[in-house]
């Protein structure tokens, strides 16, 4: 990308100025080596964002920024809807919620590696993965729309993980203000049977290894210490999120022109957030959260239920649950008021810092956990929200490696076994139904998660508490 199209501000912070139709600047997160890495079109996506109505202070890219649907991965973006403010589809993404939940699980690398085939095997048999893969869970339309409003929270209600779980989920684990009549039927179709289940493309479960240690007094609060294993689980909404996406893209695009909003990008379709057509995707939206939600939940209790059968020593408890799909009312500070905001955030995760009131009493003092994940067979972050990133980015972080290439690039440049062995050689075990999706999630396709989190960490979006390295991964 061309750097001359930005202004410096510092080492890690460039500015797109205001020109055209855009509302307000954009401001990218990155190093020079990133940022010359980037697709074009990731500039060309934040000036889109910065145009649209009721937008509030800057639109910002993130250091794993991509080129995305309308929205670059690793946007995000705030809008008052008292002023015309707009809420996108585009904006939050088709896996509504898609996000990265950690477990720890009390157990040293020692007590796991004897036992990493067992576990690896046993893993890859009790969760289901794979493109249009189903479960053992088939949901009635009640029981449908019940999980829809009540996510993780429905979720333990019905066995599947505990009270304390809750505490540590964004939003306690269930989205208010979800609307199952919001969703379409098609919608709810595709989901009956998925519950439970990873999907396919950058999905993951990973058992791995704490390798470093960055901030000890967080660490300690997190309950991570050197050569401690601790499980982390990425998945979303599976067929139902895409749905809602599809479905009310198409809707937006053909009602904008009645709102008289110009749409600089089809793919950023989009509806004022007081109209019924903004106020029914955000009740869709907030159910599909909850479908994540409740996702991640029944997959920690699989998880549980595997690790007890090779391990029962470990006691897998959650560290945290965050998503990078969304869009939230939060109050923020715009030129120094506090003000009801609709924060977008595509492939970003939210960074709550000290002494943010939604924290659970365990995380006040040290923050919100931000977890950042790598690409199969990289080694992954855990890092901590800092006060000063609410000035920053809506108290906003990255939210992983982000991709340097597409999927068939990839495949015609590696092979799925060839992959699997190659792990395997460095101590890494891989089970997945697919070696094409081996091949299309290749460690080389995506872009360097160290530097994109050493980035995140210098522009004080979050800081780094811990480093991780994948031992199993169960793979889409």
């Amino acid at each position: 990308m061309d750097l001359t199209r930005f202004t410096r501000v510092d080492a890690t912070t460039w500015r797109l100025e205001p020109q055209g139709a855009m509302r307000v600047p954009g401001v990218l997160y990155a190093d020079e080596t990133l940022i010359q890495a980037m697709d074009p079109k990731v500039a060309e996506q934040l000036a889109n964002v910065a145009s649209l109505p009721g937008i509030v202070g800057d639109a910002y890219a993130m250091p794993d920024a991509h080129w995305g649907y309308g929205f670059p991965i690793g946007g995000v973006a705030a809008f008052d809807p008292e002023a015309g403010g707009v809420v996108s589809a585009g904006g939050v993404g088709f896996d509504i919620s898609c996000g990265v939940r950690t477990l720890n699980t009390g157990l040293h690398v020692d007590d796991v590696r004897p036992r990493a085939e067992a576990l690896a095997e046993a893993l890859f048999r009790h969760i289901p993965a794979g493109l249009g893969s189903t479960g053992a869970i088939h949901l009635r339309r009640r029981e449908l729309e019940a999980m829809l409003a009540g996510g993780a929270e429905w979720a333990v209600e019905q066995g599947w993980g505990q009270a304390g779980d809750l505490e540590r989920i964004e939003e306690g684990g269930r989205m208010a203000g979800a609307e199952p009549r919001e969703v379409s039927d098609k919608a709810k179709k595709r989901q009956q049977n998925e519950m439970g289940t990873l999907g396919s493309g950058n999905h993951y479960l990973e058992v791995q290894r704490v390798t470093e240690i960055y901030d000890e007094a967080a660490a300690q609060a997190f309950g991570l210490a050197t050569d401690n294993v601790v499980i982390s689980i990425h998945c979303g909404s599976r067929g139902l999120g895409h749905q809602i996406g599809t479905d009310f893209l198409r809707r937006m695009a053909i009602e904008a022109p009645e709102h008289g909003i110009h749409l600089p990008d089809r793919e950023l379709a989009c509806a004022p957030i007081r109209s019924p057509l903004g106020e029914a995707y955000l009740g869709a939206m907030r159910a599909g959260i909850n479908c994540a939600l409740a996702n991640r939940q029944i997959i920690t209790a699989l998880a549980r239920e595997a690790v007890g059968h090779v391990l029962p020593e470990a006691d897998l408890a959650l560290l945290y649950d965050v998503s990078h799909n969304t869009c939230k009312e939060e109050r923020h500070r715009v030129g120094g008021e506090p003000q009801n905001l609709f924060v977008h955030r595509k492939g970003a995760t939210r960074a709550w810092g000290p002494g943010h009131p939604g924290l659970p009493p365990a995380l006040a003092e040290t923050g919100q956990p931000v977890i950042i994940g790598g690409s199969m067979g990289t080694c992954s972050y855990i890092l901590c929200g800092n006060a000063h990133s609410e000035d920053l980015s809506f108290s906003s972080a990255c939210h992983g490696a982000g991709r340097a290439m597409s999927r068939r690039q990839a495949t015609r440049q590696w092979e799925g076994r060839q992959l699997v062995d190659q792990l395997r050689e460095r101590g890494i075990l891989i089970r997945s139904p697919s070696l094409r999706g081996v091949a299309e999630e290749a460690p080389g396709a995506y872009k360097d998660v160290t530097a994109v989190v050493d980035a995140a960490d210098a522009a004080g979006l979050a800081r780094k508490v811990a480093r991780v390295e994948p031992m199993i991964c169960i793979k889409g």
